[in-house]
């Protein structure tokens, strides 16, 4: 059996992020430009599972959790990168990863995030 969690670039219904999902409807409502961070996939040892959310505005407000610590940090960066340029992106961090280090993801796992504007 492999420790690798895999979920498809779709929101899962029923986690524990809705609250997460109902301020991205809150920030839309408001006219505001947002993105969501969402975890496809995890192996190893990883602070939040696949489905989880982090939702970003263009100011810089932020609510939810797809990592911690530095990752989170790189994690907003870019999801306001996202917004600026309306495209998606997914981001990788490991262990074999040198940038994974100088974010904080020395725990032994690995996590990929799909980042999307929302319209």
């Amino acid at each position: 059996m492999s420790n690798e969690h895999i979920l498809p670039f779709s929101l899962v219904e029923g986690n524990d992020d809705d609250a997460v999902l109902d301020q991205a409807a809150l920030w839309l409502g408001e006219g505001r430009k947002v993105a969501l961070a969402t975890v496809v996939r995890t192996w190893g040892s990883g602070p939040r599972p696949a489905g989880s959310h982090l939702v970003v505005e263009s100011g810089g407000d932020f609510m939810g959790s797809v990592s911690g610590g530095c990752i989170e940090a790189a994690v907003i960066t870019e999801a306001k990168e996202v917004i600026a340029e309306g495209k998606p992106r997914t981001l990788d961090f490991g262990v074999s990863d040198a940038e994974a280090w100088d974010v904080g993801l020395a725990c032994g796992g690995a996590i990929r995030i799909y980042v999307e504007p929302l319209i």
